[in-house]
């Protein structure tokens, strides 16, 4: 004869079972692939441009690399490569090569730097005009110590 713990340990997995849709998932379902997934997702956005947001670019991850992501940031962004003088991971660190594209972990924020240009076709996607202020503060001049 079964113990009653068991008895009611089976009575309460048939019950779980028998009240589920056989067409949903039994497991929590993630949208995201892993880790170990098949596309890297990234966060884009050009430096200073008018357009503050990030947009989000999926790179194979058998295909990571600095020619790879610069091509397909460029895309989603609609400005050619050779506008792009360098790419950064925010907040300090410029990707150099095809090994530090690899070490890239998803959602990472990438910004694009553009060469200066007179060119009027990039006033859209290049930087604002910034104020000069001069750094030169008189109040502290007169200070004496």
């Amino acid at each position: 004869m079964e113990e009653p713990e068991q008895s009611i340990r089976k009575t309460m997995a048939g019950q779980s079972q028998h009240g589920m849709n056989p067409h949903l998932p039994t497991e929590p379902h993630n949208s995201r692939i892993d880790s170990t997934g098949l596309e890297l997702v990234l966060k884009v956005r050009i430096q200073d441009s008018r357009e503050n947001d990030f947009i989000e670019i999926e790179l194979p991850r058998q295909e990571l690399s600095y020619h790879n992501l610069l091509q397909v940031s460029c895309s989603q962004l609609g400005i050619p490569p050779e506008q792009v003088e360098k790419m950064r991971k925010l907040p300090n660190t410029l990707l150099r090569k095809d090994k530090d594209i690899q070490r890239l972990q998803d959602f990472q924020e990438i910004e694009l730097l553009l060469v200066k240009s007179g060119n009027p076709d990039w006033t859209q996607h290049t930087a604002l005009p910034r104020r000069e202020t001069p750094c030169y503060n008189s109040n502290a001049a007169k200070m004496t110590y």
